[in-house]
Parts: C-alpha cells; sequence; structure tokens
C-alpha cells in the first residue's frame, strides 16, 4: 500500500479491546482505521487490550485499509508497552495522543522504526500553537484533529456551526499543507444518527481543506466517502481544465479559458490533484 496516495476520506475509530468490532472492521467501507487503545479502552482493560489488537493485526484481513495504532500517550503508564506490543503487529502508522510539541514526536520516533509513519492528535491550543513545526517533523505524515478535547480545553459553545473552532481548524490544515505530504484529518461528528448534520459538518470540512474526518460509527462512512470525494462535475472540469491548457501552452499562450474563467498553471495543479485523488479512490474501490 502507497500510504502517500492513499484516500483518507473516512478513518474510523474501532476499540482495540473488543473483537467483534475488530472482526466487523474488516468488511467496511472506510479509507482507514484507527485501533484505539486510549480513550476507548478503560484503564483495567488496557493490558489484555494490547494482546488482542495485536492479535488481529497479525491475522491480518483489512485489506487495503490503512491501518493506524493509537496508543496511549507516553506520559501514561500504558504508552511504552503499547509500542512495544504493537510496533511489529502489521500496523501501518502510529497515532501518538497528547502531542504539543516536536520533542513529544521525537520521544515515540525513538520507539519505533525509522520507515513507520507516526501521525498525531492535534487536540490542545498548546498543540495547535505549534501545528507548524509538528506538521514539520521529518517523521510525522498525518494531524488527526481532536475537537471534542480542543471544546474541552477553550471551554466554548459546541454550536453546529463550528464557529469557536474555525481559528484552530484552520491552523491545523495550513500547518498540513504548509509541510507537503501531512495528510489533515478533521474531528468527530458526536451524533452519529443524524445523517443530515453529518453530511453538513464534512462539507464544511471539505470546503476548508481536510483530506478527511474521523468516525465514530460505521453509520457514518457512506456519508463521509461521498463528501470527501472529488463529484464527477469536478472530475470533468478538470480534466477539461487540463486539455485546454495544454493546448494553450502549444499555441504559445499562457493561459485557457474553460467556462467563462481563466485557466492558469495553478488551476492546473489542483485539476491534477482532483484527478489523482479520484484515481486513487477508484483503485481501492477496484481492490
Amino acid at each position: 500500500m502507497d500510504l502517500t496516495t492513499h484516500p483518507y476520506r473516512s478513518v474510523l475509530y474501532i476499540p482495540g479491546s473488543k473483537e467483534r468490532p475488530l472482526e466487523k472492521a474488516k468488511d467496511l467501507p472506510t479509507d482507514a482505521i484507527i485501533f484505539d487503545l486510549e480513550d476507548a479502552v478503560a484503564p483495567e482493560a488496557k493490558v489484555d487490550a494490547r494482546q488482542t489488537l495485536a492479535h488481529a493485526l497479525q491475522n491480518g484481513g483489512y485489506g487495503n485499509r490503512a491501518k493506524v495504532v493509537r496508543i496511549n500517550a507516553l506520559t501514561t503508564e500504558w504508552g511504552n508497552k503499547d509500542v512495544q506490543a504493537l510496533r511489529d503487529a502489521g500496523a501501518d502508522i502510529f497515532l501518538l495522543p497528547k502531542v504539543n510539541n516536536p520533542s513529544d514526536v521525537d520521544a515515540l520516533a525513538d520507539l519505533l522504526d525509522p520507515a513507520t509513519p507516526i501521525w498525531v492528535m492535534m487536540e490542545t491550543p498548546t498543540s495547535v500553537f505549534n501545528a507548524r513545526e509538528i506538521a514539520a517533523h521529518h517523521r510525522v505524515t498525518g494531524l488527526v484533529t481532536g475537537t471534542n478535547d480542543l471544546t474541552k480545553d477553550l471551554g466554548c459553545r459546541v454550536r453546529t456551526d463550528r464557529l469557536p473552532l474555525m481559528t484552530a481548524l484552520q491552523m491545523i490544515v495550513m500547518a498540513a499543507r504548509a509541510a507537503r505530504g501531512v495528510v489533515a484529518i478533521d474531528g468527530v461528528y458526536n451524533r452519529f444518527r443524524d445523517g443530515d448534520g453529518l453530511k453538513v459538518e464534512c462539507e464544511q470540512g471539505r470546503d476548508l481543506g481536510f483530506d478527511g474526518k474521523t468516525l465514530i460509527h460505521p453509520a457514518q462512512i457512506d456519508v463521509t466517502n461521498i463528501a470527501f470525494a472529488p463529484t464527477q462535475s469536478e472530475i470533468d472540469l478538470a480534466e477539461r481544465q487540463i486539455v485546454a491548457f495544454e493546448e494553450s501552452k502549444a499555441s504559445g499562450q499562457g493561459v485557457a479559458v474553460v467556462d467563462g474563467q481563466i485557466v492558469e498553471n495553478l488551476h492546473v495543479v489542483a485539476a491534477k490533484r482532483i484527478l489523482a485523488k479520484a484515481l486513487a479512490i477508484s483503485e481501492m474501490a477496484a481492490e
């Protein structure tokens, strides 16, 4: 699996301690799974959860879904042992919670194989202020937004438009884009039975530039996959923009016009990105 081109529209949290959800996840159409040893596992179950998850990963069966293990914070009594138990179990990515600065990433990087990518939870005001430096860390390939923890720490109200979180959301996306090649994943939508509300929040996250969204229930997958995938009209426009620009260049012009709008090189770059994502989604569905 090429993690650099893999789509991350839907990123589903699964408790690492429960065999039934771990088994069911093998058939879910999610792009990635976060096997959670942190918030989803009670303190008294954390030791057994390591072995349960290690066994599930070693048995395989998750196909082309990206396998992400969220360990407990390294400042807890469980974090280091989580890494020891899972680092050779077959995970694609390790997700570190409670990150506040790049040195937190160093602590995990020292425990993993140098080739293992690291994602980080952006869930504190300090992490948001340090987002650019965290995203620029050479081992970091993804930023995962922890909107529930951010809301708690900020003491802000929960609003459907997420206005109190907007600065943090935008800073996380900008940090990922400044680092180039770093994935930005939006936070969870807690009302998992509210499909209409989820769709609205997915559209907002997509408009902000997020690559996908973390989910807490399988019922949220289909809505999210659609929201974060290029539409057919976007694909058609991207193809026409590329053709028009190439034809314009061949005739010695620096710009083209499509549907009454100027098309420059920067539009072609965006168009190629849309087509690449559409192709990655198509290839994943075909596997």
